[in-house]
């Protein structure tokens, strides 16, 4: 299996700016993903992960809260996937 091609510095300073949000849970939900999760994903992911960061800060809110689903199943999958990144682990 390939390696995800390395994110640079520059990248990431960009994605960060992008992940601030008008919602405080949405700017830790997605600065903690960019820590966590974004270098694991594939271009495709990442693509995928910019043109979330292009909808709505309330539809974000309502699909990471659960109390949505995304219509579209790659954003339903890239937005489980996040949260699975994100959530603590109980040991």
């Amino acid at each position: 299996m390939r390696q995800p091609d390395p994110v640079t510095d520059e990248e990431l300073r960009r994605l960060r700016w992008q992940c601030r949000r008008g919602m405080l849970e949405l700017d830790h939900l997605l600065s903690g993903f960019l820590d966590r999760g974004y270098r694991d994903l594939d271009a495709s992911g990442r693509t995928e992960f910019l043109a979330l960061l292009d909808n709505q800060d309330q539809e974000l809110s309502d699909w990471f809260m659960s109390r949505s689903i995304p219509d579209d199943p790659v954003v339903r999958d890239l937005v489980r996937h996040i949260v699975a990144v994100v959530t603590p682990r109980r040991t």
